[in-house]
């Protein structure tokens, strides 16, 4: 345990992919398979369920610091985070102990049917015999609330590091429902595994953001333009008569996609189509916010399938006839996609991204400004003679989004941020007039600066009106400029509104409150662009 809460640690403490690579790939070294396999777990979200309640832990961690509950409460609501204040505020260590993850873990998942007396009992000698790191771990794990800051492509970097294998070999090793409880470390990482080469993906060719007039990119003529459709970028996969889908994060999502189950029979083995899996119906695309109602979900009911139907919009091939083609011209793989589409019926669910045709940059701008009526996020502009790279490469792709949304709006309440912002008031919710009264409609944390983030802190503690908690309603006198990608109906919200990617660009500290927007405003842009 100790190992892998200073495994935590030094993962919390870097920003640095190599540096992390590095620290998972030396506790691997050290750490035996048990031990091994439950971080896995635990990084990729198998983590054990919550087997004693926080409130439980809130008057055992206050008693035996000898504070009353409110002040502990109080602190928690300052440091923002439950296993941390507890951590902080406990006594020292009186014993020492030496259990592994693998056997508090063990501990952990035998609680749940135990009583509390049992369960204090077990918990206070957890902590007494553990240092910062370890009971802040353990209070994540027995909470249920572990996260950190690893993505599962870092972590299957240094796994596949670790033991000398693809990385992507090992992304289908981690999928699935799998647990610590139902297989072991050489089953799950070691065994032979003849799904590995057929359901490997390519690495996917990502855009740059255009930095200038897209006119300073030369002849239109030598260009490939296209929709920027609003989904989820995906590769679609026929091997040996298997389908395999996999998102642009590398994970494999092909139970997600029954719609797409049919390729296996409908195309030709040896083909990998790059496209972008997209809510469809009725010959239109739908708004991301009816893909986001099927995503997460375990179960894609019959139901969900009728409401939010997808097809998958094919940008390029990257494979034909089992042979790698990325190497070849865009305009190449182009034709080879329209002839396999053209000669297969797919029954609509495989349609090509058709290119935009326009003489010149000036048509192209005229085009990019038609794509929010169209559910399009802009342009992607491709060189027809570029290969199909690794990664994020600079000058033969681009992405010409349009314009965010924007719309000034009232802080209505604000809460403390969590880390490093934890004694910062960054989250808040923000309101537009309805009449004379404000109504909240959406919630912001990112787009200012740490000074701007520090002034406002000061302002609020002058300004609380109440406090729910960590929450505060503040004066309603600060105005923000709002941004966002899409705005949608919502029954789960008293404005009616949701926005998608919502995020403050601008203070407004030249406008007064009475002069932010109306909820008028934003029911006009739903008629719009909704």
């Amino acid at each position: 345990m100790k190992r892998f809460a200073q495994l935590f640690a030094q993962l919390d403490q870097t920003t640095k992919t190599l540096k992390k690579v590095e620290h998972l790939v030396s506790y691997l070294n050290e750490a035996d398979d048990d031990d091994k396999l439950w971080t896995i777990a635990i990084l990729s979200h198998r983590r054990p369920k919550r087997t004693v309640k926080t409130s439980l832990l809130r008057i055992w961690a206050s008693e035996i610091a000898n504070v009353p509950l409110w002040l502990f409460e109080e602190s928690y609501h300052v440091v923002g985070d439950l296993a941390e204040t507890i951590a902080l505020m406990i006594p020292a260590k009186t014993q020492q102990h030496t259990k592994r993850l693998t056997d508090w873990i063990n501990i952990i998942k035998a609680l749940d049917k135990k009583d509390e007396d049992y369960k204090k009992a077990v918990v206070l000698d957890a902590w007494s015999g553990m240092d910062y790191n370890e009971r802040f771990v353990f209070n994540k794990l027995i909470t249920g609330g572990f996260r950190i800051g690893v993505s599962q492509k870092l972590m299957m970097r240094a796994i596949a590091q670790y033991e000398g294998q693809e990385e992507n070999a090992m992304a289908h090793r981690l999928m699935g429902n799998w647990t610590p409880d139902t297989i072991t470390y050489d089953e799950l990482i070691r065994s032979e595994n003849p799904l590995d080469d057929i359901s490997k993906p390519y690495p996917f060719y990502l855009a740059y953001s255009v930095e200038s007039e897209p006119s300073e990119l030369g002849e239109i003529s030598e260009w490939l333009l296209e929709r920027k459709w609003d989904g989820i970028r995906g590769q679609v996969i026929i091997r040996e008569n298997q389908v395999f889908v996999w998102s642009r994060g590398e994970e494999l999502v092909t139970d997600k996609f029954p719609e797409y189950h049919s390729l296996g029979l409908d195309l030709p083995n040896g083909t990998v189509i790059d496209g972008e899996i997209l809510p469809f119906a009725d010959g239109k695309p739908l708004t991301f916010n009816v893909l986001q109602t099927r995503i997460g979900r375990k179960n894609i009911t019959k139901k969900i399938l009728q409401s939010a139907p997808v097809i998958l919009m094919c940008y390029d091939l990257l494979e034909h006839d089992g042979k790698d083609i990325r190497n070849l011209p865009l305009r190449e793989r182009r034709k080879l996609l329209v002839q396999l589409l053209k000669d297969h019926d797919t029954k609509g669910i495989c349609q090509l991204s058709e290119g935009v045709a326009v003489e010149n940059w000036d048509a192209a701008a005229v085009e990019r400004s038609r794509s929010r009526s169209l559910m399009s996020e802009g342009l992607m502009i491709k060189r027809l003679d570029s290969e199909y790279k690794i990664g994020r490469k600079k000058g033969d792709w681009w992405k010409w989004k349009i314009d965010p949304l924007t719309i000034d709006a009232i802080m209505l309440y604000a809460q403390s941020g969590h880390g490093r912002r934890a004694n910062l008031f960054t989250d808040y919710t923000f309101a537009v007039w309805d009449g004379e009264n404000l109504v909240p409609f959406t919630k912001a944390y990112s787009g200012l600066t740490d000074k701007e983030f520090n002034e406002i802190t000061k302002w609020v503690r002058k300004n609380t009106k109440e406090k729910f908690g960590p929450v505060r309603s503040v004066n309603p006198e600060l105005v923000f400029e709002i941004a966002f990608e899409g705005i949608n109906a919502s029954k789960r919200h008293k404005s009616g509104i949701s926005l998608r990617f919502p995020r403050m660009v601008r203070w407004r500290r030249d406008k007064p409150a009475k002069e932010a927007n109306t909820l008028n405003d934003l029911k006009k842009m739903l008629e719009l662009y909704g």
